[in-house]
Protein backbone atom coordinates (compact mmCIF):
# COMPACT_ATOMS: atom_id res chain seq x y z
CA UNK A 1 0.00 0.00 0.00
CA UNK A 2 0.91 3.37 -1.02
CA UNK A 3 1.74 5.92 1.69
CA UNK A 4 1.57 10.05 0.96
CA UNK A 5 4.03 11.69 3.22
CA UNK A 6 4.29 15.24 1.80
CA UNK A 7 3.08 16.91 -1.28
CA UNK A 8 4.82 19.74 -3.92
CA UNK A 9 1.97 21.21 -5.82
CA UNK A 10 2.40 24.00 -8.46
CA UNK A 11 0.65 26.10 -6.48
CA UNK A 12 1.75 28.87 -3.21
CA UNK A 13 1.91 27.27 -0.20
CA UNK A 14 -0.65 28.57 2.50
CA UNK A 15 0.66 26.25 5.56
CA UNK A 16 1.45 22.67 6.22
CA UNK A 17 -0.15 21.27 9.16
CA UNK A 18 0.83 17.93 11.00
CA UNK A 19 -0.90 16.08 8.84
CA UNK A 20 -2.19 18.42 5.85
CA UNK A 21 -0.60 20.31 3.50
CA UNK A 22 -2.92 23.60 2.50
CA UNK A 23 -2.59 25.37 -0.84
CA UNK A 24 -3.33 28.87 -1.79
CA UNK A 25 -5.83 28.97 -4.70
CA UNK A 26 -6.85 32.71 -4.46
CA UNK A 27 -10.23 33.14 -2.92
CA UNK A 28 -10.44 29.34 -2.21
CA UNK A 29 -7.72 26.85 -0.70
CA UNK A 30 -6.76 23.47 -1.39
CA UNK A 31 -6.41 20.86 1.85
CA UNK A 32 -4.53 17.63 1.06
CA UNK A 33 -4.78 15.21 3.86
CA UNK A 34 -1.58 13.08 4.07
CA UNK A 35 -0.66 9.76 5.97
CA UNK A 36 1.04 11.71 8.29
CA UNK A 37 0.51 11.01 11.97
CA UNK A 38 1.41 12.68 14.96
CA UNK A 39 1.05 11.76 18.97
CA UNK A 40 2.06 14.46 22.06
CA UNK A 41 2.81 16.82 18.94
CA UNK A 42 5.15 15.14 17.03
CA UNK A 43 5.19 13.75 13.69
CA UNK A 44 5.80 9.71 13.05
CA UNK A 45 8.45 8.89 10.71
CA UNK A 46 5.90 6.67 9.39
CA UNK A 47 2.52 7.45 7.81
CA UNK A 48 -0.62 5.25 7.82
CA UNK A 49 -2.03 3.88 4.93
CA UNK A 50 -5.27 5.53 3.54
CA UNK A 51 -5.51 7.67 6.62
CA UNK A 52 -5.46 10.87 4.45
CA UNK A 53 -8.47 9.09 2.65
CA UNK A 54 -10.18 8.22 5.67
CA UNK A 55 -9.96 11.71 7.24
CA UNK A 56 -11.39 13.55 4.39
CA UNK A 57 -14.57 10.86 4.20
CA UNK A 58 -14.94 11.05 8.16
CA UNK A 59 -14.55 14.89 7.82
CA UNK A 60 -16.93 15.62 5.05
CA UNK A 61 -19.92 13.14 6.34
CA UNK A 62 -19.68 15.54 9.74
CA UNK A 63 -19.68 18.59 7.95
CA UNK A 64 -22.61 17.30 6.28
CA UNK A 65 -24.42 16.68 9.14
CA UNK A 66 -23.94 19.41 10.94
CA UNK A 67 -24.36 22.18 8.65
CA UNK A 68 -27.53 23.12 10.09
CA UNK A 69 -25.69 24.33 12.80
CA UNK A 70 -22.88 25.74 11.60
CA UNK A 71 -21.89 26.87 8.11
CA UNK A 72 -18.66 25.15 7.23
CA UNK A 73 -15.71 25.52 4.41
CA UNK A 74 -17.42 23.67 2.10
CA UNK A 75 -19.19 25.82 -0.18
CA UNK A 76 -20.58 23.54 -3.12
CA UNK A 77 -18.42 21.65 -5.05
CA UNK A 78 -15.97 24.07 -7.04
CA UNK A 79 -14.43 23.31 -10.10
CA UNK A 80 -10.87 22.06 -9.19
CA UNK A 81 -7.57 23.85 -10.81
CA UNK A 82 -6.34 22.46 -14.55
CA UNK A 83 -2.89 22.67 -12.78
CA UNK A 84 -3.63 19.34 -10.71
CA UNK A 85 -4.28 17.12 -13.45
CA UNK A 86 -1.36 15.44 -13.50
CA UNK A 87 -1.65 14.92 -9.70
CA UNK A 88 -5.52 13.38 -9.54
CA UNK A 89 -3.95 9.69 -8.84
CA UNK A 90 -2.38 11.13 -5.83
CA UNK A 91 -4.88 13.22 -4.51
CA UNK A 92 -7.91 11.13 -5.55
CA UNK A 93 -9.69 10.92 -2.11
CA UNK A 94 -7.74 13.16 0.11
CA UNK A 95 -7.79 16.72 -1.29
CA UNK A 96 -10.92 19.00 -1.03
CA UNK A 97 -11.18 22.81 -2.42
CA UNK A 98 -12.40 24.91 0.35
CA UNK A 99 -13.42 28.38 1.21
CA UNK A 100 -10.25 30.63 2.50
CA UNK A 101 -10.87 32.46 5.59
CA UNK A 102 -8.52 33.40 8.70
CA UNK A 103 -8.54 30.51 11.03
CA UNK A 104 -8.88 31.60 14.47
CA UNK A 105 -5.80 31.05 16.53
CA UNK A 106 -7.79 28.81 19.28
CA UNK A 107 -8.63 25.27 19.43
CA UNK A 108 -12.44 24.54 21.03
CA UNK A 109 -12.28 20.91 22.90
CA UNK A 110 -15.29 19.82 23.93
CA UNK A 111 -14.93 16.85 26.82
CA UNK A 112 -18.18 14.54 27.60
CA UNK A 113 -15.66 12.31 29.65
CA UNK A 114 -12.47 12.32 31.98
CA UNK A 115 -9.44 11.01 29.77
CA UNK A 116 -6.10 12.62 28.34
CA UNK A 117 -4.80 16.39 29.33
CA UNK A 118 -7.79 16.43 31.29
CA UNK A 119 -7.90 13.56 33.94
CA UNK A 120 -4.22 14.76 34.52
CA UNK A 121 -5.05 18.68 35.23
CA UNK A 122 -8.04 17.10 37.45
CA UNK A 123 -5.83 14.62 39.27
CA UNK A 124 -3.72 17.69 39.65
CA UNK A 125 -6.40 20.51 41.22
CA UNK A 126 -9.72 19.25 40.57
CA UNK A 127 -10.38 21.49 37.57
CA UNK A 128 -9.87 21.25 33.95
CA UNK A 129 -8.74 24.21 32.14
CA UNK A 130 -10.14 26.36 35.29
CA UNK A 131 -13.85 24.56 34.84
CA UNK A 132 -14.46 23.14 38.61
CA UNK A 133 -15.66 19.58 39.01
CA UNK A 134 -17.04 17.09 41.73
CA UNK A 135 -14.15 15.21 43.70
CA UNK A 136 -13.90 11.91 43.49
CA UNK A 137 -14.21 11.32 39.28
CA UNK A 138 -12.53 8.46 38.05
CA UNK A 139 -10.27 7.95 35.16
CA UNK A 140 -12.85 7.80 31.87
CA UNK A 141 -16.00 9.03 34.29
CA UNK A 142 -18.66 10.93 32.47
CA UNK A 143 -18.97 14.44 33.11
CA UNK A 144 -22.45 15.85 34.83
CA UNK A 145 -22.57 17.73 31.62
CA UNK A 146 -19.64 18.44 28.44
CA UNK A 147 -17.69 20.98 29.26
CA UNK A 148 -16.14 23.88 26.85
CA UNK A 149 -12.50 23.74 27.62
CA UNK A 150 -10.40 25.86 24.77
CA UNK A 151 -6.37 25.51 24.10
CA UNK A 152 -3.75 27.46 21.68
CA UNK A 153 -2.75 25.89 18.45
CA UNK A 154 0.63 24.99 18.04
CA UNK A 155 2.11 24.78 14.32
CA UNK A 156 5.57 23.57 16.73
CA UNK A 157 5.71 22.22 19.80
CA UNK A 158 2.62 21.19 22.61
CA UNK A 159 -0.56 23.16 22.71
CA UNK A 160 -1.63 24.38 26.11
CA UNK A 161 -4.93 24.29 27.78
CA UNK A 162 -6.34 27.62 28.55
CA UNK A 163 -9.34 29.16 30.85
CA UNK A 164 -12.06 30.52 28.90
CA UNK A 165 -11.20 34.17 30.12
CA UNK A 166 -7.47 34.17 28.78
CA UNK A 167 -9.57 32.66 25.52
CA UNK A 168 -11.97 36.01 25.70
CA UNK A 169 -8.17 37.96 25.34
CA UNK A 170 -7.34 36.37 22.34
CA UNK A 171 -10.58 36.65 20.32
CA UNK A 172 -12.82 38.81 22.42
CA UNK A 173 -15.77 37.88 24.86
CA UNK A 174 -18.67 37.92 22.11
CA UNK A 175 -16.25 35.86 19.82
CA UNK A 176 -15.60 32.88 22.54
CA UNK A 177 -19.01 32.92 23.59
CA UNK A 178 -19.90 32.00 20.27
CA UNK A 179 -17.51 29.23 19.95
CA UNK A 180 -18.42 27.84 23.06
CA UNK A 181 -21.71 27.41 22.41
CA UNK A 182 -21.59 26.71 18.71
CA UNK A 183 -18.84 23.60 19.96
CA UNK A 184 -20.79 22.29 22.55
CA UNK A 185 -23.39 22.22 20.17
CA UNK A 186 -21.33 20.14 17.89
CA UNK A 187 -20.41 17.74 20.57
CA UNK A 188 -23.71 16.92 21.43
CA UNK A 189 -25.07 16.11 17.76
CA UNK A 190 -21.83 14.14 17.25
CA UNK A 191 -22.53 12.45 20.65
CA UNK A 192 -25.65 11.69 19.50
CA UNK A 193 -25.00 9.82 16.04
CA UNK A 194 -22.16 7.87 17.70
CA UNK A 195 -24.38 6.84 20.38
CA UNK A 196 -26.18 4.99 17.36
CA UNK A 197 -23.44 3.73 16.31
CA UNK A 198 -22.11 1.39 19.47
CA UNK A 199 -19.84 4.46 20.15
CA UNK A 200 -19.03 7.11 22.81
CA UNK A 201 -17.16 10.37 21.81
CA UNK A 202 -15.27 11.10 24.38
CA UNK A 203 -13.85 14.22 23.45
CA UNK A 204 -13.15 16.65 20.22
CA UNK A 205 -11.69 19.44 19.06
CA UNK A 206 -12.99 21.97 16.91
CA UNK A 207 -11.22 24.98 14.31
CA UNK A 208 -12.98 27.58 13.32
CA UNK A 209 -12.13 30.49 10.83
CA UNK A 210 -13.40 34.05 9.44
CA UNK A 211 -14.75 34.44 5.81
CA UNK A 212 -13.78 37.42 3.70
CA UNK A 213 -17.67 38.62 4.85
CA UNK A 214 -16.39 37.50 8.38
CA UNK A 215 -18.84 34.81 9.21
CA UNK A 216 -17.52 32.48 11.51
CA UNK A 217 -17.25 29.26 9.84
CA UNK A 218 -16.06 25.73 10.56
CA UNK A 219 -13.33 24.89 9.31
CA UNK A 220 -10.14 22.19 9.18
CA UNK A 221 -11.60 18.64 9.84
CA UNK A 222 -14.57 17.83 11.95
CA UNK A 223 -15.24 14.81 14.73
CA UNK A 224 -12.54 12.97 12.81
CA UNK A 225 -10.32 9.68 14.58
CA UNK A 226 -7.25 12.37 14.67
CA UNK A 227 -9.29 14.84 16.32
CA UNK A 228 -11.54 12.97 18.33
CA UNK A 229 -11.16 9.88 21.27
CA UNK A 230 -13.91 7.74 20.11
CA UNK A 231 -14.86 4.15 22.81
CA UNK A 232 -16.59 1.30 22.11
CA UNK A 233 -19.78 1.41 24.36
CA UNK A 234 -19.77 -1.70 24.71
CA UNK A 235 -16.45 -1.89 26.62
CA UNK A 236 -16.60 1.54 28.56
CA UNK A 237 -16.16 1.25 32.40
CA UNK A 238 -14.87 4.03 34.48
CA UNK A 239 -11.48 3.12 36.02
CA UNK A 240 -9.51 2.53 33.12
CA UNK A 241 -9.52 3.94 29.57
CA UNK A 242 -11.81 1.53 27.75
CA UNK A 243 -10.75 0.13 23.63
CA UNK A 244 -11.07 3.25 21.45
CA UNK A 245 -11.18 3.78 17.51
CA UNK A 246 -8.87 6.92 17.17
CA UNK A 247 -4.98 7.09 17.60
CA UNK A 248 -5.10 6.21 21.02
CA UNK A 249 -3.47 3.03 20.26
CA UNK A 250 -0.39 4.70 19.06
CA UNK A 251 -0.47 7.15 22.25
CA UNK A 252 -0.22 3.62 24.37
CA UNK A 253 2.55 2.42 22.28
CA UNK A 254 4.51 5.13 22.30
CA UNK A 255 3.93 5.27 26.21
CA UNK A 256 5.31 2.43 26.70
CA UNK A 257 9.09 3.52 25.15
CA UNK A 258 11.61 4.43 27.36
CA UNK A 259 13.88 7.12 27.06
CA UNK A 260 11.94 9.15 23.95
CA UNK A 261 10.76 12.61 25.88
CA UNK A 262 7.90 12.90 23.31
CA UNK A 263 10.31 15.50 21.57
CA UNK A 264 11.21 15.69 18.03
CA UNK A 265 12.54 13.16 16.27
CA UNK A 266 9.59 10.73 16.76
CA UNK A 267 10.55 7.38 17.42
CA UNK A 268 9.93 4.96 14.27
CA UNK A 269 6.56 2.76 14.28
CA UNK A 270 6.80 -0.65 13.72
CA UNK A 271 4.75 -2.59 11.62
CA UNK A 272 1.83 -4.01 13.76
CA UNK A 273 1.30 -0.56 15.77
CA UNK A 274 0.95 0.99 11.84
CA UNK A 275 -1.74 -1.83 10.98
CA UNK A 276 -3.30 -1.30 14.57
CA UNK A 277 -4.07 1.96 14.31
CA UNK A 278 -5.23 1.51 10.03
CA UNK A 279 -7.61 -1.18 11.36
CA UNK A 280 -9.06 1.24 14.36
CA UNK A 281 -9.94 4.35 11.60
CA UNK A 282 -11.44 2.09 9.40
CA UNK A 283 -13.34 0.68 11.75
CA UNK A 284 -14.78 4.05 13.26
CA UNK A 285 -15.54 5.09 9.09
CA UNK A 286 -17.35 1.84 8.70
CA UNK A 287 -19.64 2.75 11.44
CA UNK A 288 -20.88 6.07 10.19
CA UNK A 289 -21.30 4.22 6.80
CA UNK A 290 -17.87 5.96 5.31
CA UNK A 291 -16.20 4.46 2.61
CA UNK A 292 -12.58 5.12 1.09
Amino acid sequence: MSILLSTDLPFPIFRRGKVRDVYDLGNRLLIVATDRISAFDCVMPEGIPDKGRILTAVAAYWFAATQDLVPNHFRGDPEWPAELGPFHEALAGRAVVVEKTSPLPVECVVRGYLAGSGWKEYQAGGAVCGVPLPPGLRLADRLPEPIFTPATKAEEGHDENIPFERMAEIVGGEQATRLRDLSLALYRRGSELAAGRGILLADTKFEFGLSSAGELILIDEALTPDSSRYWLADSWAPGRNPPSLDKQFLRDYLETLDGWDKQPPAPHLPAEVVAGVRARYLDLAARFGVTI
